[in-house]
């Protein structure tokens, strides 16, 4: 099989090509395995896509890609892929598979801890760890195939503006998630690590969010479900019949976030941790959602009522951390939150084949979609619609080994 090696020199803490260069380049020279390019280290935005891009335009069949990096650089591959046309051998050939291996040298790296699950936060550092999927390479071991969320962000009626696609690996979000990658991206030189998420969490918790949103059924179970504490399972949506699958949901919403193929945005952030405990059957997208209005002390909208709420979004959150145990939270009648009881669920938990998001025109923070970190724009009078789909068979589409 063909292998490329990339390197993003400045994902992380900057140490990708260090890692590289120890650790990941004297196994493929014991193993003999042989690369079709020199490595690239990326030296600006969209180089790892315009290189394996150009690559498929001059070779045809199935190939690997050996990758260190964060989940942003696989984005920016499987994106340009999938928005350009194709042309040279790309545009006469079959589709043909493209298998990763990932070397987690990212800041969260979703992908990677949902694939491999570290057991502590030691063994998420460890250099044993990080080589997992690459020791499942050399050892011929076996792929997972990506589940792609495919986001058409269309403009208004009668606009001339195209649709434009964002392609997701991990999440596709609004709300809450999106202003924080938004705001985090500015943080970025400044502020190290994961702490700039934290801030930038901050400095949005307090946000409510207008649109609508519908979701649609997955294609394995023909409904919309939500998820059942008590049962442990996903159940059909009351709303959600065989004649009328489609479910709607009305804002304000504070938190609104798919995953694909991912059951956390870091090691111990669990945000959909049940996309691992009950995988779905066929192309599907876990939603998490939270809307302040089931709350029952929210009677009316205020900053003051904001910033009280937004203490349950952050216990929200923080349930993240604790294995996901925020699926289980439920109000008390005078709207605490409690880990027990038969009140209303904080948050809703869905799992569909897709959704739409329709924003207000007049809230300009609920235009924002992130797909996989990077943010795009609804443009006034549009909408984002987002559907999971999968490679048509196993010579096509992405996958990692494992």
């Amino acid at each position: 099989m063909r292998v490329l090696a990339i390197c993003n020199p400045v994902c992380g803490d900057a140490s990708a090509v260090q890692f590289y260069e120890t650790h990941v380049a004297p196994l493929l020279k014991e193993a003999t395995v042989e690369l079709d390019a020199p490595v690239l280290t990326t030296t600006h935005d969209g180089h790892a896509g315009q290189f394996v891009t150009q690559y498929t335009e001059s070779v045809e069949g199935p190939f690997t890609v050996i990758l260190a990096s964060g989940d942003g650089t696989l984005h920016e591959i499987v994106q340009t892929l999938t928005n350009t046309p194709p042309k040279g051998v790309r545009a006469s050939a079959p589709p043909a598979r493209l298998s990763f291996v990932l070397l987690p040298c990212g800041t969260a790296n979703a992908l990677y801890s949902s694939l491999f699950p570290p057991q502590s936060e030691e063994d998420a550092t460890s250099t044993d760890y990080k080589l997992s999927s690459l020791r499942a390479f050399l050892a011929s071991g076996t792929t997972v195939p990506l589940t792609l969320a495919l986001t058409t962000l269309s403009p208004p009626p009668r606009s001339h503006n195209p649709p434009r696609t964002a392609v997701s690996a991990v999440v596709a979000s609004t709300s809450l998630h999106a202003s924080i990658l938004h705001d985090a991206e500015a943080l970025r030189a400044s502020v190290p690590g994961l702490e700039r998420f934290k801030r930038a969490a901050a400095q949005n918790l307090a946000r409510w969010y207008s649109a609508s949103v519908t979701l649609f059924p997955a294609q394995a179970t023909g409904r919309v479900e939500l998820w059942d504490p008590a049962a442990r399972r996903f159940a059909p949506h009351p709303q959600s019949t065989e004649s009328d699958p489609l479910v709607d949901l009305s804002g304000p919403f504070a938190y609104f976030l798919s995953t694909a193929n991912v059951d956390r945005l870091e090691p111990a952030f669990r945000i959909t941790p049940h996309a691992r405990d009950v995988p779905p059957k066929g192309p599907a997208l876990d939603v998490v959602v939270l809307r302040p209005e089931r709350d029952p002390s929210v009677e009316m909208d205020s900053r003051e009522v904001r910033e009280a709420f937004a203490e349950k979004a952050k216990a929200v959150l923080g349930g993240a951390y604790e294995d996901g145990a925020h699926t289980v939270l439920r109000y008390a009648e005078d709207g605490c939150v409690l880990t027990e009881g038969d009140g209303p669920l904080v948050v809703e938990y869905f799992r569909c084949g897709g959704w739409e998001w329709e924003p207000d025109d007049i809230d300009d923070r609920a235009h924002l979609v992130c797909a996989d970190g990077e943010v795009f724009t609804i443009d006034k009078g549009g909408r984002a619609t987002c559907a999971a789909v999968i490679p048509v068979d196993d010579k096509s589409g992405f996958a990692v080994f494992v």
